[in-house]
């Protein structure tokens, strides 16, 4: 059920809410969360679809904020409000409200937003393109237990992650960071079947793919070896190849689909390694809403050091040699870990590489 409001006020959209749940007798309000999207009008469709599919495992109240650019300056003084209010089947699980800002309350959002929180539940901020560069001093970011951005929207994602990690506050995440879950779960799990000892790691990729930089800061912040940054044509993360004392250990993934985990002495297998969608990304968000101590290690060990580590940026695979995946550069010694890198949640990796 759909009810439009035009030239609102928050207190009018709250009334609507109550009485758009009467109306389909469901007066009381089942959900575990608040969810803000701030997002254009571009990119709201997407956003809002995955943030439904999301709502099946979150029930949730969704409030996505639109902030609308005003065409003349007399527009842009006069401030309004309209709003879209959604429950039932047209808002998945939980109750949608679409806020569209005009004027001068656009630099006012989080004063819309306040009084449409759920009292008493946690507060989740997602920006699906156009994040601040320090979600946490954002007006909006501070109403928040949990901020959500995006580097691979980003026009420069490896630079932004240079940013991220000059900015970061606990509560932050990155969906480029979710969507390497699964890989680092096979790789701790491949060397949790191993007693030897990690010499040096090789991860390849797509060249403006911050997954993969995340990923190959988690390997060296973890693991305290070089590791070689090489690039591919894609899909995204395609390979990540652990040599140790023991024999290689590579785990391929050159479709974007299935993937081949090769261990020395062992059979090669296939696991599924698909990649994800934005709802699913998302939902695994929601799951933890506590300060993700891995990823702040990660991110601070820097872009910057990897880059040192590979003696500058690393070139393609093949570069220079007819193409293809041949060549990969010298490793470099890294450098000593810091303070950040010694507690965190990724136990498996660490304790295997030293047995």
């Amino acid at each position: 059920m759909k009810t439009d409001l035009t030239d609102t006020t928050a207190s009018k959209i709250n009334k609507a809410l109550v009485k758009v749940r009467r109306a389909i007798g469901t007066p009381a309000v089942g959900m575990v969360l608040t969810l803000v999207i701030v997002t254009d009008e571009e990119n709201a469709y997407d956003a809002l679809k995955a943030a439904g599919d999301a709502s099946r495992e979150h029930p949730s109240r969704t409030l996505v904020v639109i902030k609308r650019v005003s065409r003349s300056p007399r527009d842009r003084t006069q401030s309004r409000l309209d709003a879209e209010v959604r429950v039932g089947a047209d808002a998945g699980t939980g109750e949608t409200v679409v806020l569209r800002l005009h004027g001068e309350v656009v630099d006012h959002a989080q004063s819309v937003v306040l009084p449409l929180l759920l009292p008493d539940a946690p507060v989740v901020v997602w920006w699906p393109v156009n994040a601040p560069l320090d979600p946490a001093n954002d007006p909006l970011g501070a109403l928040a237990q949990r901020r959500v951005t995006d580097t691979y929207a980003c026009e420069q994602p490896v630079k932004e992650l240079a940013a991220r990690a000059d900015a970061y506050t606990p509560g932050d995440t990155d969906l480029s960071w979710t969507r390497i879950t699964p890989w680092r779960s096979m790789l701790a799990a491949a060397l949790d079947q191993v007693a030897c000892q990690v010499q040096g790691v090789e991860v390849e990729g797509e060249e403006f793919n911050p997954s993969c930089e995340l990923l190959a800061m988690w390997l060296a912040d973890r693991l305290d070896v070089p590791v070689r940054r090489t690039r591919s044509s894609g899909p995204g993360l395609t390979a990540v190849r652990m040599d140790t004392d023991c024999g290689p250990i590579v785990l391929d993934r050159a479709d974007g689909s299935l993937a081949t985990l090769a261990i020395q002495g062992q059979p090669k297998r296939a696991v599924a390694l698909k990649r994800r969608d934005t709802a699913e990304l998302i939902a695994e968000e929601l799951r933890r809403l506590d300060p993700d101590d891995t990823y702040a290690s990660a991110l601070r060990y820097g872009v910057e050091r990897l880059k040192q580590e590979n003696g500058g940026d690393a070139p393609a695979k093949g570069e220079g040699q007819g193409g293809g995946r041949e060549a990969v550069p010298a490793p470099v010694e890294s450098a000593a870990k810091g303070p950040a890198a010694e507690a965190t949640a990724e136990a498996p990796v660490k304790r295997a590489a030293a047995k």
